[in-house]
C-alpha cells in the first residue's frame, strides 16, 4: 500500500465519524444532555475526551477556528454537561444513527473491529493529542459504539498529524481555510461563518499568503499549489503509520465503504461540509 491508502482510508471514515456533529438525531441529543446549541455541542463532544477542557487548550488541538468562536462555547458547556455525560451521548446516539441507516452495521463492527483496533494501537500518540485522548477511552461494550470510537480515534490522528504539517508550515488556522478556498472556488463567506473568522481576519490572511506569493487574485499561485500538495501528501505519509503494520487494514476498508457509502446517500453529512470531506 502507498500513502495514498490513508486518504482513501479516510474518506470512508469521515462520514462515519461526522454523524456526530451533523445528524439532527445527535444534534438532539447533545441538547437534551444538556448543552446549548449546535457549535456548543461540537466543542463539548469533540473535546470532551480531555475532561473539562478550557478553552486554550481546544483552541490548540482544534487549530483551525476563531477563539472566539471556541469561548462561547468552553468552558460554559461543562457547566451544562459533564464530560463524562457528553462522552456516553455523542456513543450513543452516534451508534443509533448508524444503526438506522446501515441495517447490517453491527455485522461490520463486528468484522472490522480488531483490525480497527489494530491500528489504533499501532499508532504512535506523541504529538496527537486528540488521538491520544480518544485512544485512552474505555472500549464501548456495544459494538456499533465501538466502531463509531474507532472511526472517531483514527479519524482524529489524521487530524493531529494535518495540524503539524499546517504548524510546520507556518499555516494558521485562517489561512489554511483562504488555501482551501482559492483551491476549491468555494466563498469565503461560508468558511466564515463555519469557523468564526470575520472579513477583516480573512483580509488579513489573505494578504500574509500573497506575500508568500501562494495566492492571487485568480487563485493559487503554482507555489500556492505545490505547498497544498506538500501538506496533503505529508498528512497522508503521516496517517499512514497508524496502517502499515496492519496486514488486515484492506479488507477492513472494503467492508466499512458501503456503509459509509450509506450514510452519504443518506443526508446525515451535509456535502459540501466545512470538513473538506466529499462522499465516500
Amino acid at each position: 500500500m502507498d500513502n495514498s491508502f490513508a486518504r482513501t482510508m479516510w474518506r470512508v471514515l469521515e462520514p462515519l465519524h461526522a454523524i456526530t456533529y451533523f445528524s439532527p438525531e445527535c444534534v438532539a441529543a447533545n441538547k437534551a444532555v444538556g448543552l446549548r446549541g449546535f457549535w456548543m455541542g461540537y466543542f463539548a463532544t469533540r473535546s470532551a475526551p480531555f475532561g473539562a477542557a478550557g478553552p486554550n487548550l481546544v483552541e490548540a488541538t482544534f487549530y483551525n477556528f476563531h477563539p472566539a468562536m471556541i469561548r462561547r462555547a468552553i468552558p460554559d458547556a461543562w457547566t451544562f454537561a459533564t464530560p463524562e455525560a457528553v462522552l456516553e451521548t455523542r456513543r450513543t446516539a452516534a451508534a443509533s444513527v448508524l444503526r438506522s441507516i446501515t441495517p447490517d452495521i453491527e455485522t461490520v463492527a463486528a468484522t472490522t473491529l480488531p483490525t480497527l483496533h489494530a491500528a489504533i494501537e499501532s499508532a504512535a500518540a506523541p504529538g496527537r493529542a486528540l488521538f491520544a485522548a480518544n485512544r485512552d477511552l474505555p472500549t464501548p461494550a456495544d459494538p456499533v459504539e465501538a466502531l463509531w470510537q474507532a472511526a472517531t480515534t483514527l479519524r482524529e490522528h489524521r487530524g493531529d498529524g494535518h495540524v503539524a504539517c499546517l504548524l510546520a508550515e507556518g499555516i494558521d488556522g485562517c489561512e489554511a481555510h483562504v488555501l482551501f478556498a482559492a483551491h476549491s472556488g468555494t466563498p469565503a463567506d461560508w468558511w466564515q461563518a463555519n469557523r468564526g473568522w470575520t472579513e477583516s481576519d480573512w483580509a488579513a490572511a489573505q494578504s500574509r499568503l500573497r506575500s508568500r506569493d501562494l495566492i492571487s487574485d485568480t487563485g493559487l499561485t503554482d507555489a500556492g499549489r505545490d505547498l497544498r500538495a506538500h501538506i496533503e501528501s505529508r498528512t497522508d505519509a503521516l496517517a499512514m503509520t497508524a496502517y502499515e503494520s496492519v496486514p488486515a487494514i484492506a479488507d477492513a476498508l472494503a467492508v466499512l465503504t458501503p456503509a459509509a457509502k450509506a450514510v452519504a446517500r443518506s443526508g446525515a453529512v451535509p456535502y459540501p461540509n466545512p470538513m473538506g470531506a466529499d462522499p465516500a
